[in-house]
């Protein structure tokens, strides 16, 4: 009764919504894998939701005993009988951390590095130096501490011998990434030779996830973290081919870019960015890589003799197309102007004939009337004629 309603453990209480089967599961540390999905609420009225895994279509998984950020939640599973459904109210002593635990899973859950943008400190210390977590809802959190809600559901429980399915890449050990690394270098180059290159750039982003989780462990400088640094760029070159290979151009410059702000020597991210450029007409960016190249290895000055040459030549190809574009809608604006032209002309014609007719029948009008008048006027003088000879 106590381990399942959580008794002695003060500022947490529990109600079981679904009951679970089986008795609870017991296991070592670092043994077991919890399967779960969740949902978190604040505690007001409207009992407003934070999160919620069904919505994001995959569950969350912790390994017991490796220190999740969110200690309760460790305690609050271990309570839950698999298939059990059931409601925890926890006071803000267990919740502080929920911000960053939250916009870790929010980040994973839209293929982002969780660890982006992060300096080496503890994740309270990124967190009072960026005084922001990107997100209203978790900053509002982090200004306002308070108790919360959750409802969770136990899935499944795994043992690390079956195959697990690893969604946070923080919660594995630092040797469990390290060899981990290159079985997804393996599996991206097998993936290359097929031409799949979406799937193979899948793969090396996912290497580089793990080796930057590590790196951030260590301190700046240090050979550890010279040496993940310099890990990281193969698989970063590889991920870049394949971008390549896939006509991504700009996430290309973006992912050389921040390459070469930390080796600035280095003559494949020069390359794999000049063909970028070269790739999106930015002439004048691809010109200065493609010479930075030369001038880092003079054994590359024929390739980049070749590559400049071409460039020149798709730079012409692309200026004669503008230049034909452009005249062309010219000669349709033109060829417009002319039958508009035409069909003022072909109005003005119909103008002119109508006033000439116009012009004619007033004139016969008026010859008419001239008519009738003078035969008036004879009339009028015979009458006049008349009445002289009868006086």
């Amino acid at each position: 009764m106590e381990e399942t309603y959580l008794l002695k453990h003060p500022g947490v209480k529990k109600k079981i919504l679904a009951g679970g089967r089986g008795t609870l599961p017991h296991f070592p540390p670092g043994t077991k894998v919890l399967v779960f999905h969740f949902q978190t609420l604040l505690d007001d009225f409207e009992r407003t939701v934070i999160d919620d895994s069904r919505q994001v279509g995959q569950p969350a998984e912790i390994f017991v005993g490796k220190m999740f950020k969110l200690e309760v939640w460790e305690t609050l599973l271990m309570s839950m009988r698999i298939g059990e459904v059931a409601e925890f109210w926890c006071d803000d002593i267990h919740t502080g951390l929920y911000p960053i635990v939250s916009k870790g899973m929010r980040l994973i859950a839209e293929g982002k590095d969780p660890l982006e943008g992060q300096r080496h400190m503890c994740g309270m210390g990124n967190l009072f130096h960026y005084h922001s977590t990107g997100f209203s809802d978790l900053d509002e959190l982090m200004k306002n501490p308070q108790p919360l809600i959750f409802i969770m559901e136990l899935l499944q429980v795994k043992t690390k011998k079956n195959k697990v399915r690893q969604l946070e890449s923080w919660m594995m050990e630092k040797d469990e990434k390290l060899t981990t690394v290159p079985l997804l270098h393996m599996q991206g180059n097998a993936l290359v030779r097929q031409r799949q290159f979406r799937e193979a750039a899948s793969k090396y982003k996912e290497a580089v996830l793990l080796l930057k989780t590590v790196q951030s462990r260590e301190m700046p400088g240090d050979v550890d973290y010279i040496s993940l640094g310099r890990m990281i760029v193969p698989l970063q070159l590889n991920y870049c081919q394949c971008l390549l290979e896939l006509e991504e151009y700009y996430e290309v410059v973006e992912v050389t870019t921040e390459l070469l702000h930390k080796h600035k020597d280095c003559v494949k991210a020069y390359y794999k960015r000049a063909k970028a450029h070269a790739a999106v007409w930015n002439e004048k960016e691809a010109r200065q890589d493609f010479n930075m190249v030369a001038q880092l290895d003079i054994t590359l000055a024929s390739l980049v003799r070749k590559e400049l040459k071409l460039l020149s030549e798709r730079m012409k190809e692309k200026y004669w197309e503008e230049k034909e574009q452009f005249w062309n809608k010219l000669e349709r604006k033109g060829s417009k102007t002319n039958a508009e032209a035409k069909n003022e002309t072909k109005q003005n014609e119909v103008d002119e004939n109508a006033e000439e007719k116009m012009i004619t029948e007033g004139e016969k009008a008026k010859n008419q009337t001239g008519a009738e008048d003078e035969s008036e006027e004879e009339k009028i003088k015979d009458c006049g004629e008349k009445q002289d000879e009868k006086v």
